[in-house]
């Protein structure tokens, strides 16, 4: 077993048997997580759609604790899309709140554990309060390096290529026939970033919804029946353990490993 699961799981427990399947010479270095569900879980129990919102910061703290003690660099979780606006401006509204509360209650946990937070998105129509809080935590957690915790904000996968091309075309620094996808990787909001190796969806959508469009080319994909709030440590390693059966080629005929 992961050594570092030994003090939360429990013996003979189904995660016992799952983390006993994995390798950990073949972690993905970077898992990202399509959050979907709160609302349809809140109506399943006859609750108000934002009390889905409210047990899902439940599973964002249980998977990130799982992923840092697996040994995961990187876990980016699409928490609010450009989508997302459409939305009734109450339920925007408490979102965010909901965001600004988790960040004033977990920085000291994010320093402890070693965290660092990052976003990505486009900022400017982030609320002023949450924007201000989120610049605080990733200037405080800058220099942690056991897990990234990448939460993607007011984030669209087209706005981002868009973007990237906007400042290629400001710089001038490229023509056309020099530009090649590692340096095009540079002007996006993930430069620096790794590619995930997995992405997770909840709810059982089979659809990506508009996320990391070019970083998830060669992702592998695992989708869960599972609403958001019900997701938990049980299901990372379930995703682990079918990642690893996997074999990833890339495009070529043999695997890469």
């Amino acid at each position: 077993m992961l050594n570092s699961l030994k003090d939360i799981i429990k013996p003979g427990s189904e995660e016992e048997k799952l983390a006993d399947q994995i390798d950990v010479s073949r972690l993905p270095q970077h898992i990202a997580v399509i959050m979907d569900g709160n609302g349809r879980w809140a109506k399943k129990k006859k609750l108000p759609r934002i009390e889905g919102h409210r047990a899902g910061t439940q599973s964002v703290q249980e998977v990130v604790e799982a992923c840092a003690r697996i040994g995961i660099k990187y876990l980016t979780l699409y928490a609010f899309s450009k989508e997302n606006w459409k939305r009734p401006k109450k339920e925007v509204g408490t979102l965010w709140k909901l965001l600004e509360e988790y960040l004033k209650r977990e920085d000291k946990e994010l320093m402890k554990n070693d965290l660092k937070l990052k976003v990505i998105g486009q900022r400017r129509e982030i609320p002023d309060r949450v924007r201000k809080e989120l610049e605080r935590v990733e200037n405080l957690t800058q220099n942690n390096h056991r897990l990234t915790i990448v939460l993607a904000l007011n984030y669209g996968g087209r706005a981002e290529i868009l973007d990237a091309v906007k400042k290629i075309l400001e710089g001038k620094k490229f023509n056309s026939s020099s530009l090649t996808e590692n340096q095009f990787s540079q002007f996006l909001y993930t430069a620096n970033t790794p590619d995930p190796d997995l992405l997770i969806r909840t709810s059982g959508e089979l659809r990506v919804s508009n996320f990391l469009l070019w970083q998830i080319a060669y992702s592998e994909i695992w989708i869960t029946q599972e609403y958001w709030p019900d997701f938990r440590r049980k299901h990372v390693l379930q995703a682990l353990v079918d990642y690893q059966k996997r074999e990833r080629r890339f495009g070529d005929v043999q695997s890469s490993s």
